[in-house]
């Protein structure tokens, strides 16, 4: 009588094989058992989605220069959920559209800035020899100088706008990224697939694009997102100077310019806390993200 017992399945059985974990995976299972990170990307999230649909919630225009007296430093209200400034406005619609300023500064000008660091790493990193000893030697003379300085010194011989802000911050923030890059590159270029791909006459720009900077992406994405951060507090610094984006267009930086009054400092406290508390919420996630993603790339930590 034939037993009903299942054979036992053998090493070779198709049920018993499981399909490895791509990269991009474990990346993501290790990015989200970062609470920290997790909660950071969804204030983040909420942030980048106010500042994008602005128009449709600000309840006010933010360039509106009339100076309403019957609202002048209003307290938090039903009406104004954030009070309203000396001139009247509503701080929560200004701070909306002033989101935008300071979020779009940021990320373009980190954007900016990985790509020329990129660039000049890549090419010092493979190519060495006298390549290499001048980007490095220019990346060592540019460092030397603080970077608020040369800021205000060439704002000073310009009209401040936006834009202008964005290529300064891009132009004198790449240096970091170009060592970063420069380092990997000086690792990678040494690997067999590499070796393998000039031995077999490869292009030199198809070796760096296809074959060594994909696998020097970890790093360059962790840097240039903390670097967000950086670059949003860098332009509240130049606006609370004067010497960044310039009224009436809000930013989170010239509207704690305008509240450093004193007797405004005391009477309306909202002025101030509220710009305040969003370039310290904002810099915080930002940096919850980039020490997830730290984590994440890192083959340490899986």
């Amino acid at each position: 009588m034939p037993s009903s017992t299942p054979p036992e399945p053998g090493p070779n059985d198709p049920k018993l094989k499981k399909k490895p974990d791509t990269l991009t995976k474990i990346i993501l299972t290790k990015f989200f058992r970062n609470k920290l990170a997790v909660a950071g990307g969804i204030v983040l999230f909420i942030i980048v989605t106010m500042a994008i649909f602005a128009p449709l919630i600000a309840p006010q225009n933010p360039g509106d220069v009339e100076m309403d007296l019957l609202n002048r430093l209003a307290p938090p209200s039903t009406e104004f959920i954030m009070g309203t400034d000396d001139f009247g406005r509503d701080i929560f619609s200004r701070v909306l559209y002033g989101a935008q300023v300071s979020l779009l500064v940021g990320f373009l000008a980190m954007l900016g800035g990985a790509i020329i660091g990129t660039v000049m790493g890549s090419l010092a990193g493979y190519f060495g020899g006298r390549v290499d000893a001048l980007i490095m030697r220019l990346v060592d003379i540019l460092i030397s100088f603080p970077n608020i300085f040369l800021l205000i010194l060439l704002i000073a011989f310009f009209s401040p706008s936006v834009g202008l802000l964005i290529v300064f911050l891009a132009s004198l923030g790449w240096m970091s990224t170009a060592r970063l890059v420069r380092g990997e590159f000086l690792s990678l270029r040494q690997r067999e697939y590499v070796l393998a791909a000039k031995t077999l006459g490869m292009k030199t720009n198809r070796i760096i694009f296809q074959h060594i900077l994909p696998n020097a992406l970890g790093p360059i994405i962790v840097a240039s997102t903390l670097s967000v951060g950086n670059l949003i507090i860098v332009e509240s610094v130049l606006s609370f100077l004067g010497l960044g984006v310039q009224p009436p267009t809000p930013s989170w930086g010239n509207m704690l310019q305008s509240a450093q009054n004193y007797t405004i400092m005391r009477d309306a406290w909202w002025y101030p806390v509220f710009p305040g508390l969003m370039i310290f919420i904002t810099v915080l996630s930002i940096n919850f993200v980039g020490d997830g993603l730290r984590d994440a790339f890192d083959p340490k930590m899986r």
